[in-house]
């Protein structure tokens, strides 16, 4: 990966790193149409199985992207990448929560935090469908058992492992892959 490309990866993250309410994962889908759709560095599939890899692996959320990067660039996207969409949120993180501290009780800080909710819910949604579709593929049985983990997940208290080792005992049982 070249100069151009790293501070290309580096400024489009932290961009995305602005706009992604409700954490890093709300930006997935863009992620997905730059580095899979624009740039050809990834495929659905990878795109997909970094993201799976991220999340189950012990830490913060935000671990997929270090992953994205370093798929799509080695060490240095890795860094860029994390670079990216660490330091921008994070200022302004640390920004917005010292201008709530001041005006805890004014209507604009609960008119916010009601407004950025569904937005964030929404986010997090299309996140949620651009993984499921790259790594369901035309496969009507991964899309099933994407239906009936979201319904569980939804109407139960069912740990997510027990999900995933459900989901890994349906693959080596060869019911699902």
């Amino acid at each position: 990966m070249s100069a151009p490309d790293l501070l290309d990866l580096f400024a489009r993250f932290a961009l995305l790193s602005l706009l992604a309410v409700g954490g890093a994962m709300a930006a997935a889908p863009e992620m997905h149409r730059y580095l899979v759709g624009e740039r050809g560095w990834l495929d659905d599939a990878r795109f997909a199985d970094s993201i799976a890899l991220a999340q189950v692996a012990p830490g913060p959320n935000v671990l997929f992207v270090t992953v994205l990067g370093w798929q799509a660039g080695g060490i240095a996207g890795a860094l860029a990448a994390t670079l990216g969409m660490m330091l921008p949120s994070g200022l302004a993180t640390w920004m917005a929560w010292r201008w709530k501290r001041s005006r805890e009780d004014a209507p604009v800080v609960a008119a916010l935090r009601t407004g950025l909710s569904p937005l964030a819910i929404g986010l997090t949604g299309s996140a949620a469908w651009v993984v499921a579709g790259g790594s369901n593929r035309d496969d009507p049985r991964l899309w099933g058992l994407t239906a009936v983990a979201t319904l569980l997940v939804w109407r139960t208290r069912i740990g997510m492992l027990w999900l995933l080792g459900a989901g890994a005992l349906l693959g080596a049982l060869g019911w699902v892959g």
